[in-house]
């Protein structure tokens, strides 16, 4: 239910989660827009992801200037530097449908159509975060339902502000391109160190909703040794990690991309389960609850906005897409079906279970129903075979940070290993899946999805941006900041308050 690489065979469902897609992204690839590849004069190594090319490097670029992208937006262009003072980057291949570059997969056969680029909109978009918006009605009531499509409305008007970035510079493929063409070589890290932490975020995660669907299945489980004990949901989260561990080793994930290109499959099957115990086992639906919690509500702000974690993606898609001017449809299209999906899942769980809705929806299905046991092991499958998609772009940058003679595959495997590790010995010291993903989207989400697109839309199209364009990107941003400390306060002082 978070986003992956895409399989060889499978065109349609390429990125069945937010944090797994950006695995892809540019700040991992040779094929960055601000990285030379083979075969145009350069040999930049795939090693020095956040590097910028070297003098030389550029030097040799100049002499294969890249065309410039046709642009489907309508405001006015910059004015381009003059000749000597921007560096032109070769052309690279084109990246169709989300194809990491150093994955060893057969290329595409063409790029995406609209409905293959509103499925991976659909992939990216509907996450982990459905299982918590019942949760979210709990603590911020029933009004924070609003909170839904402000936060998916403003999202939306981001990702296009995205690409409008895009279309301004031939130069500009992925959100670090972005940032580094809005603020510098620092832009570039920043975005780039924003992602990964939000990836490290998402494995934690992870091993916290393995360690609390494989509790509810086997609550009885736990493990006395040498004076140490361990309850169910530790046990779970310890055994679920070792079980994880090899698949982080690897280095060609095409395997487990197969698996994983079915987030839209198993997301569909949770709610339909879902649904199924409420009107076919008899649950029912029975309104209730307080009209709004203010106390309680950012948390609530948190986990909705947790549900629209995905612009770092919409890069990818935009640049995958046959027809670039079927963007704006696309987004609008995934917003508004998502937004609907989430309120409607919100609604029905939290009719279903009223004050006792649990984090996750799933935890609240009674374990002698057939549904319930479906979406319980769909919630256990998919983390398993996202976490190491999720978790390789983190163990790159860091291999890539060590000298050169400590570049070897057993050093890799040791920095995966204790990565893996402090995953779960954060999830073990932070056991609170709907807390922590509140942080999340309290701190990386009002981030990545709407203070920085903000911003670097602001830098980068100074002077060709309306008056009234301005005011609406600082309103958002000022949104923004204030979500992302009020909802962080919150759910740190909770997370405190629990232990």
């Amino acid at each position: 239910m978070m986003s992956a690489v895409p399989s060889p065979r499978v065109n349609t469902l390429m990125a069945a989660s937010p944090s797994l897609t950006r695995f892809g992204s540019s700040f991992l690839k040779a094929g960055s827009s601000f990285f030379l590849r083979k075969g145009d004069g350069s040999g930049l190594p795939l090693t020095r992801p956040l590097l910028p090319p070297s003098v030389s490097q550029l030097s040799q670029s100049s002499l294969h200037p890249q065309p410039v992208k046709q642009s489907t937006d309508s405001l006015a262009q910059p004015p381009r530097p003059p000749p000597g003072h921007e560096a032109e980057l070769p052309e690279r291949p084109s990246r169709a449908c989300l194809k990491s570059d150093y994955i060893e997969l057969p290329p595409p056969a063409s790029k995406c159509s609209r409905s293959q680029s509103i499925i991976n909109g659909f992939n990216v978009l509907c996450g982990v975060g459905i299982l918590t918006t019942a949760y979210g009605i709990k603590e911020g009531g029933w009004l924070s339902l609003l909170l839904l499509p402000l936060l998916g409305g403003s999202s939306c008007y981001t990702g296009l502000l995205l690409k409008r970035c895009i279309d301004s510079s031939p130069n500009i493929d992925t959100y670090p391109d972005i940032g580094q063409v809005a603020f510098g070589l620092f832009g570039r890290i920043f975005v780039s160190v924003v992602l990964y932490l939000e990836l490290y975020a998402s494995c934690v995660e992870y091993i916290t909703l393995l360690g609390d669907s494989l509790s509810s299945v086997f609550p009885s489980a736990h493990l006395a040794f040498t004076g140490i004990e361990l309850n169910a949901h530790n046990l779970f989260a310890i055994t679920m990690a070792l079980a994880i561990l090899p698949s982080v080793w690897l280095r060609n994930l095409s395997l487990l991309s197969y698996l994983s290109a079915g987030g839209v499959i198993a997301t569909i099957t949770v709610i339909v389960c879902l649904f199924w115990v409420g009107i076919g086992e008899g649950i029912g639906f029975h309104p209730s609850g307080a009209l709004v919690n203010v106390t309680r509500l950012p948390v609530a702000l948190g986990l909705y906005g947790y549900c629209y974690s995905g612009h770092s993606v919409f890069p990818n898609i935009y640049s995958s897409m046959e027809e670039r001017s079927q963007f704006p449809f696309v987004l609008l299209f995934c917003f508004t079906v998502v937004t609907l999906v989430y309120a409607g899942v919100a609604v029905s769980g939290f009719m279903m279970f009223g004050e006792s809705t649990m984090s996750q929806f799933t935890l609240n299905l009674p374990q002698q129903y057939i549904p319930s046991k479906i979406a319980i092991w769909m919630t256990v499958v998919n983390p398993y075979t996202k976490y190491a998609l999720t978790m390789t772009p983190v163990a790159l940058s860091i291999e890539e940070a060590l000298p050169k003679k400590m570049q070897s595959y057993l050093v890799g495997m040791s920095v995966r290993t204790c990565l893996v590790f402090s995953t779960v010995a954060v999830a073990l010291l932070f056991p609170y899946f709907a807390l922590v993903m509140a942080l999340l989207g309290s701190v990386f989400t009002m981030l990545v999805a709407l203070i920085l697109p903000c911003a670097c839309y602001l830098s980068i199209k100074k002077g060709a941006v309306p008056l009234w364009e301005i005011i609406l990107c600082i309103i958002i941003i000022m949104i923004g900041v204030v979500c992302a400390c009020i909802g962080s306060y919150t759910s740190i002082n909770r997370m405190i308050s629990s232990r």
